[in-house]
């Protein structure tokens, strides 16, 4: 069922709910009280729970409806699973199939949307160029992803015995990223991309790595410029769009991440230990666009930044547990591995993006991220305890 939620996440959302809820009603039987504990009981899984725990808490001091508050902590719901999958990959040996099925599932995806790009009379009616299914966001972060992924875990392995399979690693993660440069990315994937060229230089070769990052980088963005006319027209129509915002209110896209990050402050600011409670965004977005028009009078229930998403509802105490556990999850993926390297890599996408997005409480991006930290994050575990004192010993006996 893990393998089935990997392999239709990038292309089916209500495929994907199904088959959590039947991996829900696999694994559940399968897991005791105690395998359980011990996962809560560590910080990468315990404070998802501590995280949920308080926004359930926020249901009761919000002003809002009952239905709005239940249904803005359906926004932290999944991060319940995060310990059961823990649990599970913990003790399974086929954490690498999911990857696997998640990663074919993205290759052919990347094979239709580089087919719709060539091809233009093959893109379905009123679908954004080069992105067959879903969104270009969610196409941008899974492409990020997986490109980074496999040239950290290529360039890693390049000299070892099976060199032609690694550069066919390094290859195929080479043409994810040449995709968002030639085909489409979204906003986001600018702000994302350099973070994780510095981590994946950092794994390379330290500093080394990242001095060397630099001057590629250096080399890189004026060539990028100049060839590629989709990343050249987007970042200036970004331009476009906030000088729109900023010279006559206009609603643009640009414009609104600028509006709603300044009214976000504003409202935290009001309530800033404990925050307005759960599912009060949407009210407390309508609060501050009295007697305004244009983007300022916008309202919304995204203000498509995770911390501030969570702090207007929770305040300082819901942000403070949010950002310890994306730091208890970076902790969890501090060896040297390479399923230690997807995780990092799904984390660091998460984190990055979140400045731009709540994509914890998005459904693809979210489960995206609660799967990839979950079952990497069981293997890792699984990896620790083998290579632990007392489990060599035991071996030995």
């Amino acid at each position: 069922m893990a393998f089935g939620v990997a392999v239709s996440l990038p292309w089916s959302t209500s495929v994907t709910s199904i088959l959590i809820v039947l991996w829900l009603v696999a694994v559940i039987p399968t897991l005791t009280p105690q395998l359980v504990w011990r996962e809560i009981a560590s910080p990468a899984g315990g404070l998802p729970i501590l995280l949920w725990l308080v926004a359930a808490a926020g249901v009761l001091w919000a002003n809002v409806p009952w239905h709005d508050r239940f249904a803005g902590l359906e926004g932290y719901d999944r991060l319940l699973t995060i310990p059961l999958l823990f649990a599970q990959f913990r003790r399974s040996d086929r954490g690498a199939l999911v990857l696997y099925g998640y990663l074919g599932s993205a290759v052919c995806l990347l094979a239709t949307s580089w087919a719709f790009a060539l091809i233009p009379a093959l893109s379905p009616f009123g679908k954004v160029h080069g992105v067959p299914v879903k969104d270009y966001v969610f196409q941008t972060d899974e492409f990020l992803i997986c490109g980074f992924a496999l040239l950290g875990i290529g360039a890693q392995t390049v000299a070892d015995p099976l060199r032609r399979a690694r550069w066919f690693t390094l290859a195929l993660g080479a043409l994810f990223l040449v995709n968002l440069a030639f085909v489409f990315t979204s906003r986001t994937g600018f702000l994302v991309a350099p973070f994780l060229a510095i981590a994946l230089s950092w794994r390379i070769a330290r500093a080394k790595g990242f001095i060397v990052a630099c001057l590629v980088a250096a080399v890189l963005a004026p060539t990028l410029w100049y060839a590629s006319p989709r990343v050249r027209d987007f970042a200036l129509h970004s331009i476009v769009e906030i000088r729109a915002y900023l010279t006559t209110n206009a609603i643009t896209s640009g414009g609104l991440h600028i509006e709603f990050l300044r009214r976000s402050v504003e409202i935290i600011q009001t309530a800033p230990l404990v925050g307005h409670g759960t599912g009060s965004i949407a009210e407390q977005f309508r609060g501050t666009a009295v007697g305004d028009s244009g983007a300022k009078g916008f309202v919304t229930v995204n203000p498509h930044n995770q911390i501030f998403a969570v702090a207007i509802q929770l305040g300082s105490l819901g942000a403070i547990v949010l950002i310890a556990m994306w730091i208890s999850h970076l902790l969890l993926f501090a060896v040297s591995s390479p399923a230690a390297w997807v995780g990092t890599v799904v984390v660091i996408e998460n984190v990055a993006s979140s400045i731009l997005n709540s994509h914890l409480f998005d459904f693809s991006q979210g489960w995206l991220y609660v799967f990839g930290v979950g079952v990497v994050g069981g293997m890792v575990l699984q990896q620790k305890a083998r290579t632990t004192p007392a489990a060599r010993t035991g071996a030995a006996v």
